[in-house]
């Protein structure tokens, strides 16, 4: 609902009216369109005891208003209770069939019960007997989306914008639909057109440079969120984003001045330390780089970027003592936190603790990452660190993620000459010959002295 400022006064009236009543207990009258006012306030700020309180107040006053009885439709389907909507929604279809309301809330029980393409028919007769079509049309939108259908979701998203230029979740919408479809160039046209209109749109110009950036088009991009600050100097979207693009730019300074901007138009964000941090590091400012990554960690001790900035900071310099200390600081903060776990096992790794860095890789698989990097590397500590077993094992849980990998297959093929168990060292060795001759390499560097071996170089010698 829509008010302008006197109507805005009233409902603040009516709403402390009402409350002032339900302390006294001494019943009031409120005519039917303050039980309306009051109960959308309940709704709209998720008080739904309250709101179903007042719903059942107001029927004893208004018995036959059919507004009221839409609102307690509302509760019905929230609740699930979608019979009994139903059935309410029928009587009042019998009262009054060209209400627009009962085909949206019947649409909107449709919807919730997945068909919704009955939904998009009833919204579509919704449409026949409304006065503000935009509203109906952004819903008709959301069910395309349900629907996965993005062109009609966004033609109808362009319906609700083109009847309501201020409804910016309609824009959004729209360019919502233009991503999925990977159309960047028909978003640009569509929001210059937009804009053609309604050249002071910060949202638009905001957007537009969004699909500029995406298509790495940076100096027009820098250009439409120059005309969204200027449409909305308080436009803290718009810094971020010109700051990213002048980061690519390679305008380092100028970014940090517009990461600063949104700092001092509102509280800080993780976000704009963090970049800034990054800008310093770019510009050779060690200090004022790791100052900013603090400042982010301790402004968001939850952001992972952040860790791992500092972490990945201390790791360039080669100072891994105190990329250790950080690493273990994030993990005390989030343990489930895989890429915590990878540098973890990284870190200790350079530092020549092997058990640690064993344990960091195994850590980081039970957190489902998979990745061949970590497998591999995990594998080759353990036999390193004389769990040739354990080490087989972790390959053999490898393949089945990797099954057409050479590197897995050599060091399988390696480890089951160790045991001796010829058969299967040759199987997985003429595998990894069939895959790639080439990582045999992996075979000499590794398991040397089973290189060597004459049967082994028979194998070979036959992929030449």
């Amino acid at each position: 609902m829509k008010f302008n400022h006197e109507e805005f006064e009233e409902n603040n009236l009516s709403i402390t009216r009402y409350e002032s009543m339900l302390r006294s207990n001494d019943i009031k009258f409120f005519d039917s369109d303050e039980f309306e006012s009051i109960i959308h306030h309940y709704l709209e700020n998720g008080k739904i005891a309250k709101a179903k309180k007042a719903i059942t107040l107001s029927l004893s006053q208004h018995p036959s208003s059919v507004n009221l009885k839409l609102l307690q439709v509302e509760v019905l389907v929230f609740e699930d209770r979608l019979d009994k909507a139903n059935d309410l929604l029928a009587e009042l279809h019998a009262i009054e069939p060209e209400n627009e309301e009962i085909y949206i809330q019947k649409a909107n029980i449709v919807s919730k019960q997945h068909n919704h393409t009955q939904a998009i028919q009833l919204l579509n007769t919704a449409l026949e007997y409304t006065n503000d079509d935009a509203d109906v049309y952004s819903l008709i939108g959301m069910e395309y989306l349900f629907m996965d259908d993005f062109e009609n979701a966004k033609i109808n998203f362009m319906k609700c914008l083109a009847s309501d230029n201020q409804d910016y979740s309609a824009l959004y919408n729209i360019i919502y639909c233009f991503d999925f479809l990977e159309q960047h160039e028909e978003a640009i046209a569509y929001l210059n057109g937009f804009l053609d209109k309604n050249p002071y749109c910060e949202v638009a110009w905001h957007q537009v440079g969004k699909q500029y950036f995406d298509l790495k088009e940076y100096e027009k991009a820098l250009a439409a969120f120059e005309f969204a600050i200027i449409s909305d100097e308080y436009f803290i979207g718009a810094y971020l984003e010109k700051g990213k693009v002048l980061e690519k730019l390679k305008r380092y300074n100028e970014a940090i001045e517009n990461y600063r901007i949104t700092l001092e138009l509102d509280d800080p964000t993780s976000f704009a330390l963090l970049r800034i941090g990054k800008c310093f590091e770019r510009l050779g400012s060690d200090d004022l780089a790791i100052q900013h990554y603090s400042k982010t960690v301790h402004e968001d001790p939850l952001l992972d970027k952040g860790w791992i900035a500092i972490t990945d900071f201390y790791m360039r310099k080669r100072n891994y003592q105190k990329a250790l200390y950080y690493t273990n600081k994030a993990i005390s903060i989030d343990a489930e936190n895989v890429l915590y776990w990878k540098r973890y096992a990284k870190i200790n790794n350079r530092l020549a603790f092997f058990e640690e860095a064993e344990r960091g890789y195994r850590k980081a698989l039970e957190l489902g990452n998979y990745e061949l990097e970590t497998w591999i590397n995990r594998s080759d500590i353990l036999r390193f660190i004389g769990e040739a077993d354990a080490a087989l094992q972790n390959m053999l849980q490898a393949i089945e993620f990797y099954p057409e990998n050479a590197e897995i297959q050599y060091r399988l093929a390696g480890f089951y000459y160790e045991k001796q168990d010829y058969y299967s060292g040759e199987l997985h060795l003429r595998k990894a010959l069939a895959i790639d001759t080439e990582y045999v390499i992996v075979l000499e560097e590794l398991f040397e002295n089973i290189y060597k071996l004459s049967t082994v170089q028979k194998v070979i010698a036959s992929f030449e």
